[in-house]
């Protein structure tokens, strides 16, 4: 017998009630909210800094010679870069860019024959610059190949005679700055953190107080538990997030790039999947000792695997894969590309719609979970 939306919605918030009110008068808990964001953000302000394969990169070849050919060859030959993808104009190449499809672009002119005559070959190299890491480290390769490549006989005149000169530009973030790197996905980790240690908890405790059985007794489903669960949370997770803009844009002068409601929508999937995490470890754990220590094991792999701290695109085969598992690894390319490339939606659908994935298949598991069992 199906129930009347109202019904489903009455019971949702009179949970949501429920666990406001516990919330409200755990101070524990209030204190660790407002007090890690303040902690992190002075961290990944002030402390912390990145001094560097499977690199993503781009051509764009206006002059299709024996040398352009050799040099991409020669680039492509280190190991470090995947097959380059071809530009059909600076348009695209930069548009390749702003997606995050490349991580760099080449542009080797269409009078480089000319430029080969003079002594002077010049070509152009466009890094994303908001991962100062990875952008230093392959400026740094291709730097590397292209003084290797010789072009010109040894008798030829011009200072650079026998060398290109590479010129390279850094967008997004031109200064390289790793404070940037870190404060664009500081709201990613401390959601993470928030999410998954508020919520596993949450059912633990339910059962170690005896009131489990008695809950699922009432007069509600598993499904309206969960998410009556959730919505005090998301409440508190868009606070997080506010605070964490306004303390990086008023303590640093960085703020986002790109559309903030875009921003604030897109931020809906990842604290839902990520809350259904925390819920998941709940109902898998038997003790509140047992849900510790399997949030630390969600918690930890999600940091180092997403890309927050080392970009994911340089990580092997396997590993970069394992990463998609988490939330954090989506939210965390929506952040960057939204807050220091001011992407609009569509360039961000993709990882939203793999978080409203993740969140549909946690919700489904979560909810055979709790079905309630006599023994």
């Amino acid at each position: 017998m199906s129930r009347a939306p109202g019904r489903f919605w009455s019971n949702v918030l009179a949970v949501a009630y429920k666990e406001a009110s516990i919330i409200r008068h755990d101070r524990a808990l209030v204190g660790t909210v407002v007090a890690q964001p303040v902690m992190m953000l002075l961290l990944f302000g002030l402390a912390l800094s990145n001094k560097p394969a499977n690199v993503p990169w781009a051509v764009l070849d206006r002059s299709d010679t024996a040398l352009s050919r050799r040099l991409v060859q020669e680039i492509q030959a280190t190991g470090y870069f995947l097959p380059p993808q071809r530009a059909s104009g600076y348009e695209h190449g930069r548009e390749l860019l702003r997606r995050g499809e490349a991580m760099a672009l080449v542009v080797i002119p269409h009078d480089l024959r000319r430029q080969l005559e003079r002594g002077q070959p010049r070509i152009q190299l466009l890094l994303d610059g908001s991962d100062p890491l990875s952008a230093a480290r392959v400026g740094g390769y291709i730097a590397q190949v292209a003084a290797a490549v010789e072009v010109l006989p040894a008798a030829a005149a011009g200072p650079r005679a026998g060398e290109l000169d590479l010129r390279q530009r850094f967008w997004f973030n031109p200064t390289l700055s790793d404070r940037e790197f870190f404060l664009v996905a500081l709201a990613g980790m401390l959601l993470t953190n928030l999410c998954l240690s508020a919520t596993a908890l949450g059912l633990v405790g339910e059962r170690e107080s005896g009131t489990y059985e008695q809950m699922l007794a009432l007069p509600t489903t598993p499904l309206e538990i969960v998410l009556g669960k959730l919505v005090p949370f998301v409440v508190i997770s868009y606070g997080v997030l506010l605070f964490a803009i306004a303390g990086a844009g008023l303590g640093f002068g960085l703020w986002p790039q790109g559309n903030w409601l875009t921003l604030l929508v897109v931020t809906l999937p990842f604290v839902l999947a990520s809350l259904a995490v925390g819920v998941l470890v709940s109902t898998l754990a038997h003790t509140s000792a047992q849900a510790v220590f399997i949030t630390v094991f969600f918690i930890m792999p999600s940091f180092v695997l997403s890309g927050t701290m080392i970009p994911y695109q340089l990580m092997p085969s396997g590993i970069r894969e394992l990463g998609g598992l988490f939330p954090l690894r989506w939210y965390q390319i929506i952040l960057r590309r939204i807050g220091a490339r001011g992407a609009g939606f569509s360039e961000v659908a993709l990882p939203v719609l793999a978080l409203l994935i993740l969140f549909a298949v946690l919700l489904a598991t979560i909810r055979r979970r709790m079905k309630p069992r006599l023994s």
